[in-house]
């Protein structure tokens, strides 16, 4: 499946080229909300605005010569898009990538800044990422999934390996939940260091199916309420690997409300002076509703994205 003490090095020395190191910082509201030491690492300042970049890239760094001049499909609720959309254009490389007729605007215009085609299907992600396989299989094509890969996750987990450069002394590492792809990259590679660490994933229970499918022992599907954490919404992929890695790989989870939420990016902008997506506000509620398990801790919080729209952030706010 993935070797993360094996997988996630040569994926660091691929993307480097394309994608530079985001900074680790301290942030004293939340340790003084939590009586942790909180430390919050800024994947909102990736290029793309999201850590998909890296997944991504890792991804079609990886392909052959034939396939990538067949060109690539995905599906995505946007920041994976525009991952593979700077893929693309970095690698000269066709990308054509489906969205649900929902997704975010500011999400599209993202894609598009990047050179990918977008075209439309489906309410729901996961009705998306289906159609999204079946026109790759049938154009011959190369699919590049979200989460459902182990070069993906391997590119994810090059978060990971820049935190245990960053902050070797890091305790729990907490991450918001859509596929699963980012909070199995990121403890997958820490726990090659630090075997004790705690991985806690954060859904909104709004849409959370692979919290959901974890809990039921088995890949379910649920309920898809909007969310303001669109980037995590949708269902898990059958037979998706990412569901026993986050069996395997995942501690702790904690499930937040929409006001949490909101409640949480408000707090994020106000305290830091930046901006954040609801997915990422996803990870800073589930850091305060599992405060009595960090307290004492030295806790990392992955920031992952920033790309909302300013009409949902003045919804938020």
């Amino acid at each position: 499946m993935i070797d993360f003490k094996t997988d996630v090095g040569p994926a660091e020395r691929r993307i480097r080229e394309y994608l530079p190191e985001t900074p680790l910082i301290a942030s004293p509201a939340l340790s003084d909300r939590t009586a942790a030491a909180v430390y919050l690492k800024l994947e909102n300042l990736q290029i793309t605005g999201s850590f998909k970049a890296r997944g991504s890239l890792n991804r079609m760094l990886s392909l052959s010569k034939e396939d990538k001049s067949r060109g690539v499909v995905t599906a995505s609720t946007g920041n994976h898009g525009a991952g593979v959309a700077h893929a693309g254009q970095r690698l000269g490389i066709k990308a054509l990538i489906f969205v649900h007729e929902t997704a975010s605007p500011a999400k599209i215009e993202n894609i598009q800044r990047f050179g990918g085609d977008v075209r439309y299907f489906g309410v729901e992600a996961g009705a998306t990422e289906v159609h999204a396989r079946a026109y790759a299989d049938s154009h011959g094509m190369p699919f590049i999934s979200a989460y459902n890969d182990p070069l993906v996750i391997a590119g994810q987990g090059t978060i990971g390996a820049e935190i245990a450069r960053q902050l070797p002394t890091t305790d729990i590492v907490l991450a918001a939940v859509g596929g699963g792809g980012l909070v199995a990259g990121v403890a997958g590679f820490l726990k090659t260091v630090n075997p004790k660490l705690c991985a806690i994933g954060a859904s909104a229970k709004n849409s959370m199916a692979t919290a959901a499918s974890v809990r039921a022992g088995r890949i379910v599907e649920t309920e898809h309420l909007p969310t303001l954490s669109d980037g995590t919404s949708g269902g898990l992929e059958p037979g998706s690997i990412t569901f026993e890695l986050c069996q395997a790989l995942v501690d702790d989870w904690v499930d937040v409300a929409e006001e949490e939420i909101r409640s949480a990016l408000r707090l994020f902008i106000e305290s830091h002076h930046m901006l954040c997506e609801g997915a990422a506000a996803v990870a800073v509620a589930g850091l305060l509703r599992a405060k009595e398990r960090v307290k004492g801790k030295t806790v990392v919080v992955v920031i992952s994205g920033a790309n909302i729209s300013a009409e949902r952030l003045k919804e938020a706010l």
